[in-house]
């Protein structure tokens, strides 16, 4: 198993232990960190970063050569969508339809998945490819999880956040996986001096280096 497969599960089993927090059943219906989604809508979309691999092994191999990661986030539409453009509208619609059994069950959907996700992908050969039919395009398998583990360490922190668990880390390698990615989008969109500035001259720092 490559490298990134067990880190994905850790990141998976990260995103299972937050799903679980009771502060997240007791809060299930009120209003999350993030616009327009409330808490039991962001813990589905949390958990979507877990049932998206599943749906995309069902595929027994990408279609056409895979494209790179800059290259993924360069072609989808929802970094530049904004909050009511179609893919995040969308996106909020699928996050709410995974919470809709309520929180012991995504949790519990979540971590069977984890497990079923274990023997996988510990099965799948270094080169596997996914397509991904919102694209559409092909990935590598472990850019897909690189992908996936962005995701659960960005919308882990706004879950942890909208619970009352500030002080959340994600796993190390996750974190490392996401801040990496999130690096890179974020010199492709503002230069390297932006960046250098807001990470060793506060005096000279940009209002925002986001990546997105």
């Amino acid at each position: 198993m490559t490298s990134v497969r067990p880190a994905y599960l850790e990141a998976a089993g990260y995103a299972v232990g937050l799903l679980r927090d009771p502060a997240v059943a007791r809060r299930w219906a009120e209003p999350s960190a993030l616009a327009e989604l409330s808490v039991g809508a962001l813990a589905g979309h949390v958990a979507r970063q877990i049932f998206t691999v599943q749906q995309q092994l069902a595929d027994p191999a990408g279609h056409g050569e895979p494209i790179g990661l800059l290259e993924h986030y360069a072609r989808s539409a929802w970094v530049d969508a904004g909050l009511y453009g179609e893919a995040n509208v969308a996106m909020r619609t699928s996050s709410e339809r995974e919470a809709a059994a309520g929180p012991a069950v995504l949790a519990d959907r979540a971590a069977e998945a984890v497990t079923e996700l274990a023997a996988r992908l510990a099965a799948e050969p270094a080169g596997r490819t996914v397509f991904l039919p919102w694209g559409p395009w092909s990935l590598t398998l472990d850019d897909m999880l690189r992908t996936r583990m962005m995701e659960i360490a960005v919308h882990g922190d706004d879950l942890a956040c909208s619970i009352g668990r500030d002080g959340v880390q994600p796993p190390q390698a996750t974190a490392e996986v996401a801040v990496g990615l999130l690096t890179s989008l974020a010199l492709r969109r503002h230069g390297a001096a932006a960046l250098l500035r807001a990470l060793s001259r506060a005096e000279r720092a940009p209002a925002s280096i986001a990546a997105f």
